[in-house]
């Protein structure tokens, strides 16, 4: 049965979810969409979709981080953005978070996402190593 968590280190949920949930023997981990949003939930960035990408990130980073995951450890990740060519953009600042090989990725443009000012939301799924593997608190 999926162990689910919500690490101090993120925003707080807001509605019905979790931010992450822990598969099986505890090796695959599955995060829910992040937000370009800081601790107290406020939006980062609102029109720029450089610092967006780059708070998202940090929120996927630290979400991993709680259960002893690194960037590294993202098989498959899910972009939906308001602004394709926007984000077509980013590639510098997502290649500072990654390095070959690369996850597996979709990207989407959608027509909105929760808040008219986020621009981005990033879900991904990643397989950490048992011996760095953390229980989730």
């Amino acid at each position: 049965m999926p162990r689910f968590f919500n690490p101090p280190t993120v925003w707080k949920p807001f509605s019905t979810f979790s931010m992450g949930a822990v598969q099986g023997d505890g090796r695959i981990v599955h995060l829910k969409g992040q937000f370009p949003l800081d601790l107290e939930g406020q939006v980062v960035g609102p029109g720029d979709m450089h610092t967006q990408v780059r708070q998202t990130l940090d929120n996927v980073k630290a979400m991993l981080s709680h259960v002893g995951g690194e960037l590294r450890d993202i098989f498959s990740m899910t972009h939906h953005v308001t602004d394709i060519r926007a984000f077509m953009g980013t590639k510098e600042v997502r290649e500072s978070y990654f390095s070959p090989p690369y996850p597996v990725t979709t990207t989407v443009q959608v027509a909105s996402l929760f808040h008219r000012d986020v621009m981005i939301e990033i879900t991904a799924i990643a397989e950490i190593p048992r011996e760095r593997f953390k229980e989730p608190a």
